[in-house]
């Protein structure tokens, strides 16, 4: 249990703070309801037309080539803390990675998914 307790005294910490800050969050706010407050908000511009809106699929393409490439800095930044102690096969590794990545890249390039219209 000794071992724990200083696992217990940080989320007591962490629990306290969350409940403080709501609580302080609550006190403190103003509590004048006015028509604009409780209007949905947007980018300051008024809503047009009805909530769903089929979004073209050009945003939901361009995300996942992002998360692609957010994998390659995910594994590219440990790579290059040990490059010195991996030797030739971990570079090949990382060439045939960042070449698989690549193709990835040149594949979106040739269909034109990265192109906004």
């Amino acid at each position: 249990m000794h071992g724990y307790l200083s696992v217990v005294v940080y989320l007591g910490f962490i629990i306290a703070f969350a409940v403080v800050s709501l609580g302080m969050a609550w006190v403190l706010s103003p509590k004048r309801p006015f028509a604009s407050k409780l209007d949905t908000y947007e980018c300051g511009a008024e809503p047009i037309g009805g909530a769903w809106v089929q979004f073209p699929v050009g945003f939901y393409l361009v995300a996942l080539v992002f998360i692609v490439f957010d994998a390659l800095a995910v594994f590219l930044f440990p790579w290059v803390l040990v490059l010195r102690t991996l030797g030739v096969r971990g570079i090949v590794t990382m060439v045939l990675f960042l070449a698989i990545l690549g193709l990835g890249w040149l594949y979106a390039y040739r269909e034109r998914i990265l192109e906004w219209h």
